[in-house]
C-alpha cells in the first residue's frame, strides 16, 4: 500500500465499528485509501496435565475473514467506502498494528479498556500502538461520538452560509 492509506484494526468490538466509521470519514476528508485489519493469534493453554493445542479442525484464519466481512458489512452495507480493502494476518494484533503503520497516513483502533485497574482506559493493544506507530492514531472508546457527515461543511470553518456549523450526522447501518 501507499503511504495514502489508513489502516484501522478491527475486531467485532463496538470500538471497532467506530473505528471503521472514523476511519471512511478521515479517508474522504483526505482522499485516502481504507485497510480494514483483522489479526488471530493462538495462545497454547495450560490444562493442568500439559499445553492443549487448538482443535485440528478449527481455522482462525477463516474465523477472521468472516469476522472481518460481517463487521465491515454491519457498519457499511452495500455502501462500502471507495478503495476499502481487508486484511487478515496472523501474530499479536499490537505488533501487526505497529507494522502496518509504517506506511500509513494514520491507524485507527478502538479501545476496550478491559485491563485490571479502574484508571486504565486504553487496552493493551491500543496503548501499544500509541506508544509505537510510525504515524499518527486515533484510537475511539465506547463513548466516542460518530463522525460528522463527511462534505465541505464537516471541515471546521469550510462553511460560512446559513447552515454552517449544523453538520449532520451519517447515518450508519447497525
Amino acid at each position: 500500500m501507499s503511504a495514502n492509506h489508513i489502516v484501522v484494526g478491527v475486531d467485532g468490538s463496538e470500538q471497532s465499528k467506530g473505528a471503521l466509521r472514523w476511519a471512511s470519514f478521515m479517508a474522504e476528508v483526505t482522499a485516502s485509501a481504507i485497510e480494514a485489519v483483522a489479526v488471530w493469534h493462538v495462545a497454547p493453554v495450560w490444562e493442568g496435565a500439559g499445553w492443549t493445542a487448538m482443535a485440528p479442525d478449527w481455522d482462525p484464519s477463516a474465523d477472521a475473514e468472516k469476522m472481518l466481512a460481517a463487521t465491515v458489512d454491519e457498519v457499511f452495507g452495500a455502501d462500502r467506502p471507495a478503495g476499502l480493502t481487508t486484511v487478515v494476518k496472523s501474530g499479536s494484533a499490537a505488533k501487526v498494528l505497529v507494522e502496518a503503520s509504517g506506511d500509513a497516513r494514520m491507524l485507527i483502533v478502538g479501545s476496550r479498556g478491559i485491563g485490571g485497574f479502574a484508571g486504565l482506559r486504553l487496552g493493551s493493544v491500543s496503548a501499544a500502538c500509541t506508544a509505537h506507530a510510525c504515524c499518527p492514531v486515533l484510537v475511539i472508546h465506547a463513548n466516542t461520538p460518530p463522525p460528522p457527515e463527511p462534505g465541505p461543511s464537516a471541515l471546521p470553518g469550510a462553511s460560512q452560509g446559513d447552515d454552517a456549523g449544523t453538520t449532520g450526522r451519517r447515518r450508519w447501518t447497525k
